[in-house]
């Protein structure tokens, strides 16, 4: 009981900032839902046919790819130019593959399940805060990755939505960390911002300020972060993409096959 209601006093005085967050969950959803469906529209208008959003082949990269996805959670740790609270992983990369293999909101999805798994199996300490804010970083580098190369599926566009994920995530992150998570947390945690400003100024000195931490620390982590996992998933999605694409294919050709019956 008294944990319960531990953490919805946290939420109450994180009332803002929670209300913040969702929205972003929101505003996520949103943009890859119209994305997916411009995509989509705009193939029909050439001629070639797509697979239902939902269909039961992404249903499937949906269950297994978001188990992964909280299993790589699980296996985190600090890097050398940031604080030891933020934990580095590998959770995004399942996101980013599945979301080159079946569309954005596929991989909107699988950062969406990952966290709820998360938040079942392992329970908050945030109130929820740095759940939402975790899928809301994840979501920053897999939305525009994965939103340009639906209309582009070419290995230059894949290593240019990569790349502009990677920017998005270094940019969203410390802009999240500025305006939300460390304000949330100093509520919530009752030590101040200036604690969190001592633990970057005890990495790197040039550290004085909420500003110079989120640029000297917390944009270069989700920088290496955006770029380890755009690397690994360049390189796997290559491997698994054969396999992915003559699926795909075995699909159209079986609807074709139907239609023509018809």
């Amino acid at each position: 009981m008294n944990e319960t209601k531990n953490i919805f006093t946290v939420i109450a005085d994180n009332a803002g900032h929670f209300i913040a967050l969702v929205l972003l969950i929101a505003a996520a959803f949103a943009l890859t839902a119209i994305a997916e469906k411009m995509a989509r529209k705009r193939e029909e208008k050439d001629g070639i046919r797509t697979e239902e959003v939902f269909s039961t082949r992404h249903l499937a990269i949906i269950g297994v790819f978001s188990a992964i996805s909280f299993v790589l959670m699980l296996f985190e740790f600090p890097l050398p130019f940031a604080p030891g609270f933020y934990k580095f992983d590998f959770s995004d990369i399942p996101a980013l593959i599945g979301g080159f293999a079946a569309g954005p909101l596929v991989g909107v999805m699988i950062e969406f399940i990952k966290v709820m798994l998360n938040i079942i199996l392992q329970g908050t300490t945030t109130g929820f805060v740095g759940e939402i804010a975790n899928f809301v970083v994840g979501a920053a580098l897999v939305v525009p990755a994965t939103v340009i190369y639906r209309f582009k599926k070419t290995r230059k566009m894949a290593l240019i939505s990569c790349l502009a994920g990677t920017v998005c995530i270094s940019f969203v992150g410390a802009s999240l960390n500025a305006f939300f998570l460390l304000p949330a947390y100093a509520v919530l945690f009752g030590s101040g911002i200036d604690s969190f400003i001592a633990a970057g100024t005890a990495i790197n000195p040039a550290v004085t300020n909420l500003f110079t931490f989120c640029a000297l620390c917390v944009a270069p982590f989700n920088f290496v972060k955006g770029v380890a996992d755009s690397v690994i998933t360049f390189l796997v999605y290559k491997q698994l993409s054969p396999i992915l694409k003559a699926q795909t294919t075995q699909i159209r050709k079986k609807v074709d096959v139907e239609q023509s019956a018809v």
